[in-house]
């Protein structure tokens, strides 16, 4: 008997006598069959790939657009101006980062544009999808002068679409995968087995996570990260949305330490300020208390209707400083059979919880640790009627 993590939860499962791994080709991956699960014989069919070309793009990101408290509808205060008014001391709201985007093909000239409901992903990348016996097959390029990866959690991936440089016995093609140079492009295909999709009491979909992954905690913190939604197999609709809900939210709450990105000398010099002025300040100034990289409701406003299944996909990253606890003014959530109107996280967490909203209005959504208000951890979302 053998037991995974699947969404937070250990549940036990099966073990096959014998796996045997098939080689991928660029357009079609053969996953691993699925160990004890109802849908083993089925391992052996065509499997459709989804396709995605995204690149690490450098960005000049606003973490406060508006250049208002949209909590409060005020001009940032001296306490809040600390995180987002440049000074001698202070860079501001505006770092250069690398971000993860999606463009149409693969000779990457075009962006692919964003659907509405889609822009409070912010400063993620791209919602990747897929139902169970599904391939993704993500075309990286990177366009910045750091060498960056792409890394993903909970799917299957050979060796040479790990994303994840270390001494792992492998050589050759193998390494490939291990660090992208600026102008490059690799090729990541993950199959999509019964393992990396909902378990038997989870919902219709669950959220991975997927970033680069050379030196974790510096490329994170410098902005490439994005989710990974993976529907259960004869639940999706065409586009991969699960078929049992009306609307879908990805939210990552994590302090960007800017102070940590690869792009912290680019931006003091592209500001002018002086780390030497005051060290303290500079360093508390550079912590960016964001939810999708958003500070004080800067987030855009996320829309829904009433009675509308509302499903949110919510993830953790950073480091000690990362404990969260997302709370929703004016609705509750399920969550593993609980009703709740907030979740811890810690970093590293992929939590999933559904909503059907029932009172109208503007409503509050913030991290409830006291310094993380403060910083400006907060959100707003609207229940239409």
């Amino acid at each position: 008997m053998s037991c995974r993590w699947t969404n937070h939860r250990l549940w036990p499962t099966l073990a096959g006598s014998l796996v045997t791994l098939l080689a991928c080709s660029p357009d079609r991956a053969t996953a691993p069959p699925d160990a004890g699960g109802p849908d083993a014989a089925s391992a052996s069919a065509a499997l459709r790939t989804r396709t995605y070309y995204v690149a690490a793009d450098l960005v000049d990101w606003d973490f406060a657009p508006s250049g208002i408290n949209q909590i409060s509808g005020l001009p940032f205060g001296e306490e809040e101006e600390i995180f987002v008014t440049p000074d001698e001391d202070r860079i501001g709201s505006v770092y250069t980062k690398a971000l993860y985007r999606e463009y149409t093909d693969a000779s990457f000239t075009t962006r692919k544009s964003v659907e509405p409901e889609w822009e409070h992903l912010g400063a993620l990348g791209p919602a990747l999808r897929a139902q169970v016996g599904d391939t993704i097959k993500v075309v990286f390029k990177n366009n910045t002068p750091q060498p960056f990866t792409m890394h993903a959690h909970g799917v299957f991936y050979l060796k040479d679409s790990e994303g994840a440089p270390y001494d792992d016995g492998t050589s050759g093609a193998a390494k490939d995968d291990d660090a992208v140079p600026q102008g490059a492009v690799h090729t990541y295909v993950w199959p999509v087995p019964a393992r990396a999709g909902p378990a038997r009491r989870d919902a219709s979909s669950i959220v991975w996570m997927y970033h680069s992954h050379i030196n974790e905690p510096r490329d994170v913190d410098t902005g490439l990260m994005g989710p990974i939604i993976i529907t259960a197999k004869g639940k999706a609709r065409e586009d991969g949305r699960p078929k049992d809900v009306d609307r879908e939210f990805v939210n990552l709450f994590m302090i960007f330490n800017e102070n940590n990105s690869w792009f912290l000398p680019q931006n003091i010099a592209r500001t002018g300020a002086d780390p030497s002025v005051d060290p303290d300040e500079f360093e508390e100034s550079n912590l960016k208390h964001g939810i999708n990289g958003y500070v004080y409701g800067n987030l855009p406003l996320m829309t829904m209707h009433m009675g509308e299944r509302v499903r949110w996909y919510i993830l953790g990253m950073g480091n000690e400083m990362d404990l969260h606890t997302p709370h929703w003014h004016g609705q509750s959530l399920t969550f593993m059979g609980m009703r709740t109107d907030v979740i811890e996280l810690l970093p590293g967490s992929m939590r999933v919880l559904d909503m059907r909203p029932d009172n109208p209005g503007i409503w509050l959504y913030h991290c409830h640790v006291n310094d993380h208000i403060t910083a400006g951890m907060l959100a707003r979302f609207q229940v239409l009627p």
